[in-house]
């Protein structure tokens, strides 16, 4: 019985050496290409801009300080994966899933990310200047100190997510975006037409940093604390 048991054992090791996880570590050495398995990969401090990683596996992995820019992650599944300080500069990411990413202090500047999920993700001081985000979640998302600069936020949900001191002042709302029990404090919402917005309600409002362009939904009002003082850090 101990000799069969160790052949099983023998057999068990053969068969995890071929498996699709051992498989998948051995592509953390492949060259960027669309649709690739970089599952739990460090790909730490690279110049990765440009490349074509369209509806690739990332989940998980690492690219902290990385190149990004330009680069191709269109229907890629980035959930959980590490991007501090990394930079998405001017990336098409339609469709991508930035769920629970960690991306404090990185650039999505000019990204096309409409109908991405940054659910749950760890955005704070993340630049989306410019970003292209229509229809995009960013449930549950940390993003404070965010900056939203001349992004299209067109039917984007903040809902329960914590915008605290985030500026969405010069962001562009073409239609609703929805901002149910969303955490604004001292949200920068100068000049914004959120009369369109669901889920505000007075208390966020009375938060915000809002100015006398300000339009609000109906019901709503502008609070005596407004204009707030201008935000140097």
């Amino acid at each position: 019985m101990a000799m069969h048991g160790s052949s099983l054992g023998l057999l068990a090791l053969v068969l995890l050496a071929f498996s699709p996880i051992a498989a998948r570590a051995a592509d953390c050495s492949s060259l960027a290409e669309p649709k690739l398995d970089w599952q739990e990969c460090t790909k730490k401090n690279l110049m990765l801009q440009g490349s074509d990683l369209e509806g690739a596996n990332l989940v998980g992995t690492d690219f902290s300080l990385t190149d990004l820019a330009g680069a191709n992650v269109k229907s890629a599944n980035l959930e959980k994966a590490t991007l501090v300080r990394a930079s998405l500069e001017g990336a098409h990411a339609e469709g991508a899933n930035f769920a629970k990413i960690e991306a404090y202090r990185s650039s999505f500047a000019n990204v096309a990310a409409e109908g991405a999920s940054f659910a749950g993700a760890e955005l704070q001081r993340a630049n989306f200047a410019g970003a292209q985000l229509s229809g995009a979640s960013f449930e549950k998302a940390e993003l404070g100190r965010a900056d939203f600069d001349k992004a299209v936020l067109t039917g984007v949900k903040f809902s329960f997510a914590n915008l605290s001191r985030a500026d969405l002042s010069k962001a562009t709302f073409e239609g609703p975006a929805t901002f149910e029990r969303a955490f604004m404090f001292l949200t920068r919402i100068e000049g914004l037409d959120l009369s369109g917005a669901a889920g505000l309600e007075q208390a966020q409002i009375d938060l915000a940093c809002g100015d006398a362009s300000t339009k609000l939904p109906a019901g709503l009002s502008a609070p005596t604390t407004w204009p707030c003082p201008a935000d140097h850090d």
